[in-house]
């Protein structure tokens, strides 16, 4: 059985028979057969080549949208004191800690 997400909530066998007894009687739900995805094509294919370009054109792409300064992930030793401080003060910790160390290094300019 796959993991599931906290809260998710399965029903029981009388709450999945109603909701079938509900698809049953919506004539505009229909059980697909198994060899129906045999007759699918690619939108490509399907739509003119404007539609498929304008659809194209609206996909977004998944996750977060990429920072125009990319930060670099590194592994770093820091006393227990330290790094529990800057936890404490909940989300978004690295980046405080990020900006601790950038304005160490304007106030103490290292090599310059």
């Amino acid at each position: 059985m796959p993991k599931l997400k906290p809260g998710t909530i399965i029903p029981n066998v009388d709450e999945t028979a109603a909701i079938n007894a509900g698809i049953d009687a919506d004539p505009d739900a229909r059980e697909l057969a198994s060899d129906w995805h045999q007759g699918a094509r690619p939108a490509s294919e399907v739509l003119t080549p404007e539609t498929y370009a304008a659809l194209v054109a609206m996909k977004r792409p998944r996750g977060r949208p990429k920072a125009d300064e990319t930060k670099v992930f590194t592994a770093i030793r820091l006393d227990a004191d330290v790094l529990e401080t800057f936890k404490a003060t909940g989300r978004g910790w690295q980046t405080r800690v990020n900006a601790a160390l950038r304005q160490f290094i304007a106030e103490h300019p290292l090599g310059r």
